[in-house]
């Protein structure tokens, strides 16, 4: 029975390492497409050209690829450690109480959070990635018009209130993801967490505000 429920642990544990690395790494590429987006308020040319220089490249397939693996293998072992969770503990209790130490708001709703991102990766794909398709010439060179694609998509308020309502619970997922993942690596020294928290608030923070101020600056740039 104990070797069992050893099993069973180390299992859990497996789980949540998997779930910390590739948390870690889709944390990155959510940096750096915010960092890419910037060049948005910067202007259509150079919107266009990191756009272009990025999907013209022939490893964009396989970067595509692994960054999809990446998602899935997250979001499974979310799921199995969720069910798990649940079938360790069948009676719901008559009353939540934050009995746990670490228990805050985005801890809580990580499952809801993520399944928030999840619609929101599929929506943003099929209205952005696979949306209209307009053609411009930068420096001589065709290639696609991102920039008006993605300044006429924002020209609905409601597709910003969307946009705005799924970044911020990305924020909220990617503030409590960010820490945990260290804690998962085994990587939770006392001196260094609260530092680590601070951090991945600060992250959590600056994905919201910084993909919702690129939505609302693209509605009020196509107005002029």
């Amino acid at each position: 029975m104990s070797s069992k429920c050893s099993c069973s642990y180390l299992n859990s544990v497996t789980k949540k390492q998997i779930m910390g690395v590739t948390g870690l790494l889709l944390c990155g590429f959510v940096l750096s497409h915010l960092l890419g987006n910037v060049l948005l308020v910067v202007g259509s040319d150079a919107f266009n050209k990191y756009s272009y220089t990025l999907t013209s490249n022939p490893l964009i397939y396989l970067a595509e690829a692994g960054l999809g693996l990446l998602f899935i293998v997250h979001t499974v072992m979310a799921i199995k450690l969720v069910l798990e969770n649940k079938a360790a503990r069948p009676i719901q209790y008559h009353s939540r109480k934050h009995s746990g130490r670490g228990a805050t708001f985005a801890s809580s709703t990580m499952p809801f959070t993520g399944i928030i991102t999840l619609i929101f990766l599929i929506l943003h794909l099929i209205n952005l990635k696979f949306g209209s398709h307009y053609e411009t010439e930068v420096h001589g060179v065709v290639m696609r018009d991102m920039y008006r694609t993605t300044i006429e998509y924002f020209q609905n308020p409601l597709h910003v209130l969307f946009y705005i309502v799924c970044v911020t619970s990305l924020g909220i997922h990617v503030s409590h993801g960010f820490w945990s993942a260290f804690q998962s690596l085994g990587l939770n020294h006392p001196k260094y967490m609260p530092k680590l928290k601070c951090a991945a608030w600060a992250f959590g923070i600056l994905v919201s505000v910084g993909f919702s101020a690129l939505s609302i600056f693209c509605y009020f740039q196509g107005a002029h």
